[in-house]
């Protein structure tokens, strides 16, 4: 069962080429989990009614920082999206949360690989994060796979993230076709792939091209840890 929020959009900004993010506040009290996500509900202002006024987005946000902030890909053909580039900053909006179990493992000893494209890096980014404010002795390492360096969100904080996180190691990915990670890439920056736990985050077919690499490597399914996005 959700719980309702009204909380103020306090920033909307263009954080890479079609890729908004959205800064709301922090309701007094909230609690999650780096990973985790909620639905943001546009008002009747917007346009919108109950059938389309509502989407879940993953927190980008750590739980340690003080205000939430979640991101979009753009879409021309979705009436939410550009609705919510259009709110202006200020106005009071809903959240309805929370919701996902794609948290990381709480076994420090076991390595966790991140294999993910595009707007996949939403709920990576929190992960790694907190980790790393935290100090945990989790071996982490993201493939981050984009058709660009434009399209890349985040791409400078994560790098900036693996210099001070001797634990981090951040391998950004871009390829002008598919923009997805293939099995050569894996295999030369997981020295054991039957090792780690790995996570798969971002739209669905994005998720199955991912899920498609680690059985092309044999890897076992229970190894395998999934966030798939609506609506993309």
């Amino acid at each position: 069962m959700s719980t309702s929020y009204d909380v103020k959009l306090l920033r909307r900004r263009e954080i890479a080429e079609g890729t908004l993010e959205f800064t709301i506040e922090k309701p007094h009290g909230f609690e999650y989990r780096a990973g985790q996500y909620g639905d943001l509900v546009l008002p009747p202002s917007t346009g919108l009614d109950e059938s389309n006024n509502k989407h879940g987005f993953s927190f980008v946000s750590a739980p340690f920082e003080d205000t939430l902030r979640m991101a979009t890909r753009m879409r021309e053909t979705s009436r939410y999206k550009q609705a919510a580039a259009r709110v202006p900053e200020g106005t009071m909006v809903k959240l309805l949360a929370l919701w996902g179990d794609f948290t990381l493992q709480k076994n420090e000893r076991i390595p966790a690989v991140f294999l993910i494209g595009g707007i996949g890096i939403t709920p990576v980014r929190s992960i790694i994060a907190q980790a790393t404010h935290d100090k945990t002795q989790h071996e982490i390492t993201l493939i981050y796979s984009n058709r660009a360096p434009a399209q890349a969100a985040y791409a400078e904080e994560l790098a900036r993230l693996a210099e001070i996180n001797a634990h981090f190691t951040f391998v950004p990915v871009y390829s002008d076709t598919d923009g997805f990670v293939n099995a050569d890439t894996v295999r030369r920056h997981v020295p054991d792939v039957n090792a780690p736990r790995y996570y798969l985050a971002g739209p669905e077919s994005m998720v199955k091209a991912m899920r498609a690499v680690l059985m092309q490597l044999n890897v076992d399914e229970d190894n395998i840890k999934t966030e798939e996005f609506e609506g993309y």
